[in-house]
């Protein structure tokens, strides 16, 4: 068998249909060892491919002695605590990295954004919104939208309330994965297949997306659009936000370089290179108008921003004067407080 590119054993929700509405997975894999590999394949008749398999109770014993023999001991412990569920399993073996064409595959990958086992845009994920069900996120899990008001209605005739905290594809990470050393004030304002690195703060409004997140450290004020990636040690101001390919960027990949500074109310819809600042309130689109300034002040040339992604050391600010929009060199470096950073 050949090296496979993910696996994951997971335990999920099911409609009354036995579609799949979710799955965690608590050690999803990537590139496993192939004797890990060849276990699980074995247990669970894996005739490869990208597979979602349902677990039986004979194949889950199969699987705690197959990983057990293997040396695997932590997944052998996750399919031995599997014997006990009265959830549906499943084991999602990934030969290649391919759009997801199930709920267990889009679930995986996101899983493998969150664990930090890849960064975002590093692993496919086009087509997860058509793949993914739209569902009521609830203090008893996730439930089909067709089948809530009947949940509704049982909890009621229980003397119970069914919490509906938000109606989405996505739920929110933390109900998944909790990454080690970062702080988030409000959880459900980060998605699952978030990339949240070490030292990131995710402040009250902060919000990232699936497929986005931080190098880290960084001070999150704002809004990390999906397909963003921001660079260590860099801050986005209360309010600010960058424009992500779902909502307006186009195929534009947006990124932050390292210590970079949005301030408060700012944006940003063209890629930055290290140490550039958009100062508070301005909001830089690919074709926003900007008079390039000399280290002398001197007015050099107009251009468009695009023509200045990607590239270090940028300023960008409206001259308070006659309202235009100016870039100048900054060779000053942001530098964050490192005792907010201390996430342990």
């Amino acid at each position: 068998m050949t090296q496979l590119y993910s696996l994951g054993l997971g335990v999920g929700t099911q409609n009354t249909n036995n579609d799949w509405l979710d799955v965690f997975y608590p050690q999803p894999l990537l590139k496993p060892d192939a004797k890990t590999a060849q276990a699980i394949a074995a247990a669970v008749g894996y005739q490869g491919g990208n597979q979602a398999i349902e677990l039986n109770s004979k194949q889950v014993e199969a699987l705690t002695n197959a990983l057990a023999d293997a040396g695997n001991i932590a997944q052998a412990d996750i399919a031995r605590a599997f014997a006990k569920s009265q959830r549906p399993l499943v084991a999602t073996l990934l030969e290649s990295d391919q759009p997801p064409a199930s709920v267990p595959e889009a679930y995986l990958k996101l899983h493998l954004i969150s664990h930090r086992l890849v960064k975002p845009h590093g692993t496919d994920l086009s087509g997860a919104f058509g793949v993914l069900p739209n569902v009521a996120w609830t203090n008893q899990g996730a439930i089909d939208l067709a089948e809530l008001p009947e949940r509704q209605l049982q909890a009621r005739l229980a003397g119970e309330l069914l919490e509906v905290s938000c109606v989405d594809k996505f739920p929110k990470m933390t109900n998944y994965v909790v990454p080690k050393g970062v702080r988030i004030a409000h959880t459900a304002r980060v998605r699952l297949g978030a990339y949240l690195g070490e030292g990131t703060t995710i402040m009250h409004e902060g919000f990232v997306n699936f497929n986005a997140g931080t190098e880290g450290p960084g001070m999150i004020e704002g809004r990390i659009s999906a397909g963003v990636f921001v660079g260590a040690g860099s801050d986005l101001g209360g309010g600010s936000s960058t424009m992500g390919t779902l909502s307006g960027g186009g195929n534009i990949i947006i990124a932050l370089g390292e210590n970079c500074l949005l301030g408060a109310n700012a944006g940003t819809g063209i890629p930055l290179g290290d140490r550039c600042t958009i100062e508070s309130g301005l909001y830089i689109t690919a074709g926003t108008k900007v008079v390039a300034l000399d280290d002398s002040g001197k007015e050099v040339q107009t251009v468009k921003a695009r023509e200045l992604a990607g590239q270090s050391d940028l300023l960008f600010r409206r001259n308070s004067v006659n309202g235009r929009v100016e870039c100048l060199t900054n060779k000053t470096s942001v530098q964050l407080n490192e005792a907010l950073h201390a996430n342990n």
